[in-house]
Order: structure tokens, then C-alpha cells, then sequence
């Protein structure tokens, strides 16, 4: 696949710009692939619109930094902003519109209207960031409702994230197809996240237990491992053992439901989350067995 050339990127703050310039789209008979960020983009993310670039004609992203999804002692107020370098990584990876609304856009003032997805929202980082799904589902849901993309693109880092966003598209019937595509990791290992900008160098290494971990966990199922329970002690105890990490959960789970196991099944997630000073990491790896 040849690498995606910069394009002339509109960039627009209201919504009746996106829906106007997404209406020239379809009457053209063009489809339209959509990339929600928060921006503070990284390869991670620039590997998401080159997706939406190779199987869409037209490639929106949106830029917008949700304060519905962030709990009171989280980082919404110094969360990265870097504007002009957003746009820039936008444009050479063949975006199209960048759609950079305000809150006020987002959530007009009197705003009480909420989505949620019970069971996915309530458990692992549901059940340790309450509400932070809450503002996921209704943020996504005015996104989708906005562009009426085709196809929309998400990173398999944020797993839970995308398994919630897969369940409410297909039950509040959007009109858009959900595609997952592989975590991007760095040469040692880290996954990409704008949070690791967060990180000192010794929470950055000590950080790479996050994915030592998961290798562990996919050694023990590929060698025979079935107990569910052995493996997430295993990988519980190589994170707690390591300097200056903070466990919150490392577990194995049904891929869909998100249930705990006891046996290995045909298909399981490993879903991991800790601390490194301020900075919370998450990461996973999905096991196929044949």
C-alpha cells in the first residue's frame, strides 16, 4: 500500500459545516470513513486515519478533548492540546476534515441527555472510573449522529472501549460500521498512548511490565496453560513485583462479554491496568487457541 499523500484539510467547529461537507460526500457517492480522537496524536492514531484513508473516499477526524469521560481527580485540565501538530499529522496521513468542536457545541448549556451500555460499562475500567463510560457512549453517539460515517476506526488498545462502542452501535441501530485496528506498540514494547508523554524514564520502564505480562500470559496458554486463574496470578505477580507499579486489575476474559473465565476458551482477552506515578497505563492482547 503506498503511503497516503497530505491533502488540503478543511477544518470546521460546527456541526452544520461537518454535515454539509459529509452531504457533498454522498450526493458525490463517496463513502466516508470517520477517526473520533481526543487529539495529542501519535503514530497510533495517524495508523488509524491511514486505515480510514485506504478503505474510504473521504476521512474525517474529530479532535475533542471529552470532559464527560474524565472523573474529577483525572487529568482533563492538563491533558495535551497541541493544535497546530494535531492538524499538521492529520494532513499527512490523508485526513480530510478535522471536525474541532468546543464544549459548548458538544454538550450546549442545559445539556441532560446521557448514553449508556449497562454490564460493559459497570466493570474493569468502568467499575474503577465511574462514569467514564457513561461519557464515552453519549460522546460517541453525538459523533456518529454528526459525520453518519460509513466506517469508523478505533485502536484495539482501548479494548473495552471499542467492545462498548461495537454493542451501542449495533443496538441504538447507527448506521456505521465499526472496524478495530491493531495496537501500536514502541520498539520496547510500551503500547502508543498520548498519557506516556506523562511518564519520567523510570515509570517509562517500568511500564514495559504492562506488555512483559501479556507475552507471559500467551506463553502459558500456548504451551497447554488452562487455568484461567494461573495465568492471571502469574501476570498479577510479574506487574506487582516491579518497582514503582501500582496494580488495578490483570485479568482474563471472555472477548465479547468481558466475563471472567476460569478455563481457557477458544477465544480470550487479557486485559491489564496500572499506575506509574500519575500516569495510568492500560494495555491487552487477545488470545485465539485453535
Amino acid at each position: 500500500m503506498t503511503a497516503p499523500q497530505p491533502t488540503t484539510l478543511l477544518v470546521a467547529e460546527t456541526v452544520a459545516d461537518v454535515r454539509a461537507a459529509v452531504t457533498v460526500m454522498r450526493r458525490a457517492g463517496r463513502s466516508v470513513g470517520f477517526v473520533p480522537t481526543m487529539g495529542a496524536l501519535h503514530a497510533g492514531h495517524v495508523s488509524l486515519i491511514e486505515q480510514a484513508r485506504a478503505e474510504c473516499d473521504f476521512v474525517v477526524v474529530s479532535i475533542f478533548v471529552n470532559p464527560t469521560q474524565f472523573g474529577p481527580n483525572e487529568d482533563f485540565n492538563r491533558y495535551p492540546r497541541p493544535r497546530e501538530r494535531d492538524l499538521e499529522l492529520c494532513a499527512n496521513a490523508g485526513a480530510d476534515l478535522v471536525f474541532y468542536p468546543t464544549v459548548d457545541t458538544m454538550y450546549p448549556p442545559g445539556h441532560r441527555t446521557f448514553v449508556e451500555v449497562s454490564g460493559l460499562s459497570d466493570v474493569l475500567e468502568g467499575q474503577i472510573r465511574p462514569g467514564h463510560f457513561r461519557g464515552v457512549a453519549t460522546v460517541v453517539t453525538k459523533l456518529f449522529l454528526i459525520v453518519l460515517a460509513d466506517k469508523a476506526f478505533f485502536g484495539q488498545k482501548d479494548y473495552q472501549q471499542q467492545m462498548l462502542i461495537r454493542v451501542m452501535t449495533r443496538e441504538l441501530n447507527l448506521p456505521t460500521e465499526i472496524v478495530t485496528c491493531p495496537t501500536l506498540r514502541d520498539p520496547d514494547g510500551l503500547a502508543m498512548s498520548s498519557r506516556n508523554a506523562y511518564l519520567s524514564a523510570t515509570e517509562r520502564q517500568a511500564g514495559l511490565c504492562l506488555s512483559q505480562a501479556l507475552r507471559l500470559a500467551e506463553r502459558s496458554f500456548a504451551s497447554g496453560e488452562c487455568d484461567v486463574k494461573q495465568v492471571e496470578a502469574a501476570m498479577r505477580g510479574m506487574i506487582e513485583a516491579t518497582p514503582g507499579a501500582v496494580l488495578d486489575y490483570a485479568v482474563v476474559v471472555h472477548s465479547e462479554t468481558l466475563c471472567p473465565l476460569a478455563t481457557a476458551e477458544p477465544e480470550m482477552v487479557a486485559l491489564i491496568a496500572a499506575r506509574f506515578g500519575t500516569t495510568r497505563l492500560i494495555d491487552n492482547a487477545v488470545f485465539i487457541r485453535k
